[in-house]
């Protein structure tokens, strides 16, 4: 029994491969692959693998290998079409009835795949004729290389009705099959049918395996109704169900951790001559779940990068709002907006790649872009507008449907609250004392009073001890991952050391350090250690040995972390100034207990 590819596809997207062997193999996690022992051979050393992204399970033992449909039938003992019908059952999806007309449109796919490799072909070699010569010149102007032209197989459509039109036909592919595949228009009016594209330089667009099926098209002539011109919906081609570069991006994106999406084909191509080969665009429109979930496969916090400019601030805030329903713990998005209202193209093109790097290192999360949009310019001077503000942030945390997601969200919201109407420190004068000269009592002769740290300064300590010795990760990454920096570059610096530190374990302070650079992470790199022999405390350096690297380390947590709770608790005990409410007064007992423990254990912790 056959099956529709699209079908099969859908399949495999919607069942992770290591969700359906962790059912009967104990997998480990390695990095982005999951081991364990073979099910097909006994061995006692694992050497069967599993790979999410590529959809794959292999053994080294015995060579075992498959995806998901696959692993069903070894694993079951079932024949295709049994396996398939179980995995559709678990997955939630209808299996196909298939019908003669159903192979008789599965050979149709096939035949329209055939056209537009055809076409895109030919549009290669309209762009190297002497026709393509003004085609050849825009793309010159725009900065590419020929290697690039020919790895993203641009192309030009000639300024002719028919051109495209009379070389595929002379090429056996018939007419009525041209217009399916959107190649041609045929008018409603019975007239003759001619090419779409005209006069335009020929992007062609992939599937997630780099077959072609579509073309955008950028018009040189600046009186083109449309400046880009899209092929229209067929059997193969779903613009919300695609992404430009997709198949060309996956590895890149498997090697740097994050897949970054931008708005057009010119950027795609520009950051990979660059050397950022990682990035993919929507296809003309906002992004849909299903590209959502693509970009998902290819990296659990995609970074969107928007202009600088008010369209793409816009832009920012509609791809939060469409992504927020479906956060999923462990899956969300970061956000780099670009300086100056620049796009990728420009920024590459007139700073380079450090440049692309630095702002994609400084990328948002979806909380502080989502903070920003309900804050920004809203005035919170009477209790009902803060109200609305508390209102608005709430509400955009119940449309998350993950309850987990969902309630994370509340407590960061409720957090930041609490810091922007927290009222202003109070200046406290002391009361005359008689007795005293100036009505207070004087300090003893060459007493200096405890000065604290400054909340940055520790705050660069605890990444500078990091950074020079990742293994504190190994035991205390739970303790640092909570700690509640402000939002800022040493707050994003915090978690791109927790993403990079879990994909990559096992690295030396020096490795480490070397592996983030190449992220492009050496701004906020040097912000922490440049000053780490100078001014930070003796266990944040490279040469102090672990077991005071650790003892100052944790103490320094501690510490930071009472510093917290004690704001919380100056917060709490305003509030009950104004609301002697149950819920008011619970939340500062609570905080004033957790105070005291915390204080306990930082006493006891300074005296080991």
């Amino acid at each position: 029994m056959a099956f529709p590819d699209s079908f099969l596809e859908e399949l495999r997207n919607r069942l992770p491969l290591s969700g359906v062997v962790g059912r009967s193999v104990r997998l480990i996690k390695r990095g982005r692959e999951f081991t364990g022992l073979c099910p097909f051979h006994n061995e006692k050393s694992p050497s069967f693998t599993v790979n999410d992204d590529k959809g794959f399970f292999h053994c080294f033992g015995c060579g075992a290998h498959g995806d998901v449909i696959g692993f069903v039938m070894r694993n079951s003992g079932l024949a295709f079409p049994e396996a398939v019908e179980q995995l559709a059952q678990e997955a939630g999806l209808a299996v196909p009835q298939v019908r003669p007309e159903d192979r008789q449109k599965a050979d149709q796919v096939a035949t329209l795949g055939k056209a537009m490799e055809e076409a895109a072909k030919w549009f290669q070699a309209q762009l190297q004729a002497s026709v393509g010569a003004e085609a050849r010149a825009y793309i010159q102007k725009r900065g590419l290389k020929p290697e690039t032209i020919e790895r993203f197989r641009l192309g030009y459509a000639p300024q002719s009705r028919t051109a495209m039109k009379e070389a595929l036909l002379a090429r056996g592919l018939p007419e009525p099959l041209l217009v399916e595949a959107g190649l041609l228009i045929k008018p409603e009016d019975g007239g003759p049918s001619y090419d779409r594209f005209r006069h335009r330089v020929m992007f062609p667009i992939g599937d997630r395996r780099g077959r072609v099926i579509a073309f955008g098209g950028r018009a040189l002539d600046p009186d083109a109704p449309a400046k880009y011109l899209n092929s229209p919906e067929t059997p193969l081609f779903h613009k919300g169900r695609n992404l430009y570069n997709h198949a060309l991006a996956r590895e890149a994106a498997r090697e740097s951790g994050t897949v970054v999406v931008v708005e057009g084909y010119m950027d795609v191509i520009a950051l990979a001559q660059a050397g950022i080969e990682h990035a993919v665009a929507p296809l003309g429109t906002a992004l849909t779940e299903e590209q959502i979930a693509l970009l998902w496969r290819l990296s659990a916090e995609p970074i969107l990068c928007f202009d600088g400019d008010n369209a793409g601030i816009r832009a920012a805030m509609r791809a939060a709002d469409r992504a927020l329903p479906l956060l999923e713990p462990g899956h969300s998005f970061r956000f780099a907006i670009l300086p100056g209202g620049q796009d990728p193209d420009d920024l590459v093109r007139n700073q380079g790649r450090q440049a692309m790097e630095e702002v994609l290192a400084a990328a948002l999360p979806m909380a502080d872009i989502l903070w920003r949009k309900e804050t920004e310019g809203r005035p919170l001077d009477t209790p009902e507008r803060r109200a609305a503000l508390e209102a608005a942030l709430f509400g955009l945390a119940g449309q998350i449907k993950n309850p987990a997601v969902q309630n994370h969200y509340r407590d960061h919201f409720r957090s930041r609250l609490r810091t922007l109407f927290a009222p202003p420190p109070r200046t406290w004068t002391p009361r005359a004392r008689p007795g005293f000269p100036n009505g207070r009592p004087q300090q003893p002769e060459g007493f200096r009073g405890p000065m604290p740290p400054s909340q940055e300064r520790t705050e660069k300590a605890l990444l500078a001890a990091v950074l020079a010795h990742p293994w504190l990760l190994e035991e205390h990454g739970e303790a640092f991952a909570a700690l509640a920096f402000p939002p800022g570059p040493l707050d994003s610096l915090k978690s791109r050391i927790l993403e990079e530190a879990s994909r990559h374990p096992g690295l030396d302070g020096e490795a480490f350090a070397t592996h983030l650079r190449q992220r492009g992470l050496g701004a906020q790199l040097d912000l922490v250690t440049g000053e780490a022999g100078r001014i930070l405390e003796p266990f944040a350096r490279s040469e102090t040995p672990p077991d005071k690297v650790e003892r100052g380390w944790w103490q320094a947590v501690q510490r930071y972390r009472l510093a917290e709770l004690e704001q919380e608790l100056a917060v709490a005990e305003a509030e009950l100034a104004n609301n002697t409410n149950p819920e008011a007064w619970q939340r500062f007992v609570a905080l004033k207990a957790e105070v005291g423990s915390a204080r306990s254990q930082v006493s006891a912790s300074d005296t080991e």
